[in-house]
């Protein structure tokens, strides 16, 4: 792809007078052959250098980002139809297993593709978020997966707390616990709005906080941002939670609860001392009229 193309020569000679003539002919100068070696040589001394992130080992690396789309992508069906195979055709409360892997592998590609759409710069492999967020991260969703099926295989049924608040629904009359509800409300409210904020925000997110003031990096106050001053993580948040409640973890809807809170705070906390010091009394008079919509933040 990035190979110089291989200049090509002319094989004709200049027209020879017949044996049987005594006329000569002017010498023909091949500027066919000249100029192409001309060119040829311009081209590989002024060609500009690949880019080299977007080689296999590079941070923007083309296989990187393809492989992980298509994982992402097949993950992303083989789960949702098992999770909608296992709610309706052979009901068994393990449905919220592969949905839960499905919500998972939709919130990573979209954290890759709306960054690559609207801030292309930072579309590196590490913006998939599968790796960049620590061991911690990975071990929280194993341990959810983990209660579910453990809660479900030897604690079969609702909790007495569970059959409290559960309604009747419309269309089978069978009843839903109001916690699977919520769950779901949170979680769809979460993914939108963090998806929506990152469109948003455009070249001003980043998945880093920043501690420089970077060129063109200015304080959105508009769409979602006139009235949260960081939805993005107001969505991650009731994400989270909202995942927890559509598997029925109660053990891992406190954990998630505890360490989300303490990560978002701790992080806005830094984060605002940059943006105060980036943009001064008018990011102090922003924080005054928006709210973080996550409680004690």
């Amino acid at each position: 792809m990035f190979s110089n193309p291989s200049a090509t020569t002319s094989g004709a000679e200049p027209n020879k007078a017949p044996n049987f003539t005594h006329i000569s002919r002017p010498l023909v100068h091949d500027r066919t052959n000249s100029n192409t070696s001309s060119s040829s040589s311009d081209v590989s001394t002024d060609a500009p250098n690949p880019d080299t992130s977007i080689y296999p080992d590079g941070k923007m690396s083309l296989a990187g980002i393809s492989l992980r789309a298509m994982l992402l992508g097949t993950s992303l069906g083989l789960s949702a139809s098992m999770a909608l195979y296992l709610s309706t055709v052979y009901y068994t409360p393990l449905w919220r297993v592969p949905f839960f892997i499905a919500s998972l592998s939709l919130f990573h590609f979209l954290e890759f593709y709306v960054t690559a759409q609207h801030n292309t710069r930072y579309a590196t492999v590490s913006a998939f978020l599968l790796s960049s967020n620590g061991w911690a991260y990975n071990v929280a969703h194993g341990s959810a997966i983990v209660e579910c099926i453990v809660s479900h295989v030897f604690w079969p049924g609702q909790t007495a707390a569970g059959r409290m608040i559960t309604v009747t629904e419309p269309f089978f009359g069978s009843s839903v616990s109001l916690l699977l509800i919520v769950g779901f409300v949170l979680l769809l409210i979460g993914q939108v709005i963090r998806t929506v904020a990152m469109a948003q925000a455009a070249s001003n997110f980043n998945h880093h906080v920043q501690s420089q003031h970077q060129e063109g990096h200015v304080l959105v106050n508009t769409g979602l941002y006139r009235y949260l001053r960081h939805p993005s993580y107001f969505g991650f948040f009731w994400w989270g939670l909202g995942t927890q409640l559509v598997l029925g973890n109660m053990v891992c809807f406190v954990g998630y609860a505890l360490v989300l809170w303490q990560f978002f705070s701790s992080r806005i906390k830094r984060e605002e001392a940059y943006l105060i010091s980036f943009f001064g009394d008018e990011y102090v008079q922003y924080r005054k009229v928006t709210s973080v919509g996550i409680p004690g933040i």
